[in-house]
């Protein structure tokens, strides 16, 4: 009996390192609050007096790179355009031109749209992503419409940000490309970190990175700078590694890592 007890006793020190070292392999390791990761470097500033021949420098160079650059989205009309766009929140352009021919088929003015089947949208928009919120939006869109512009897309920012589903970036767009107006400057995703790597901006909301970038370019050129931005974020700096070694910037821009 003794001799059993004494076992167990010669034993359970044993035991009790293996606990604990099973707790410590469980529990999450506690960093020091004081050791912060380093902070990612911003681009340098470019001087205030160097701002503006060097924006113009930047929309020479891309406009010689994408002769091409336009929307992306496939449209003939102001309204089309104007659905399209907002179909292509949270999605891209492409998912968008797969099911906007059909979606312009069967609801081809704002006053279908406005008497739509909302299951009807929904399933055709459905892969977009969103499509409830959407289908809403649309369908409030093409009343708007109705009963306040006679079915028309309005060409006026003040009128468009007042249609449902309709912000200033969405107002840009059909502006500048459906009217040839340029009233601003549409800021997605590629604009805002083309834009911040260029030190074009140091902003983080849409509003003010579009009145920084205003007085630096141009006002004709105001929507087709949005689509160079566009053009090269998608193609050369891109979000996670940007292209530097073939980028047509890469001996001015302060991000270069050439």
């Amino acid at each position: 009996m003794k001799r059993a007890a004494a076992k167990k006793k010669k034993h359970q020190p044993v035991l009790a390192k293996q606990k604990v070292a099973a707790r410590v392999a469980r529990t999450p390791r506690v960093t020091d609050p004081r050791a912060r990761p380093p902070r990612k470097a911003l681009p340098r500033r470019i001087a205030k007096g160097e701002i503006g021949p060097y924006a113009l420098e930047v929309l020479s160079r891309l406009k010689r790179e994408y002769p091409d650059a336009r929307t992306e989205l496939d449209y003939e009309t102001p309204l089309q355009l104007l659905v399209a766009t907002i179909l292509s929140a949270q999605c891209t352009d492409k998912r968008v031109n797969m099911v906007t021919p059909l979606l312009f088929q069967t609801f081809p003015t704002a006053a279908s749209l406005a008497d739509a089947p909302p299951e009807k949208v929904e399933e055709i928009i459905k892969s977009t992503g969103f499509f409830r919120n959407k289908t809403k939006s649309l369908i409030g869109l093409g009343k708007a419409l109705v009963e306040r512009h006679n079915g028309e897309v309005p060409d006026s920012m003040d009128a468009l940000v007042k249609l449902p589903g309709v912000g200033r970036k969405t107002a840009n767009v059909v502006l500048g490309n459906a009217f040839k107006k340029n009233v601003g400057i549409v800021v997605d995703t590629h604009v805002a970190r083309v834009g911040h790597r260029l030190s074009l901006t140091r902003e983080t909301d849409p509003v003010k990175i579009e009145q920084g970038l205003m007085p630096l370019f141009p006002r004709e050129d105001w929507a087709l700078l949005a689509h160079l931005l566009i053009f090269h974020g998608r193609r050369v700096c891109e979000a996670r590694r940007p292209k530097c070694e073939i980028c047509v910037l890469n001996d001015v821009c302060p991000s270069s890592t050439i």
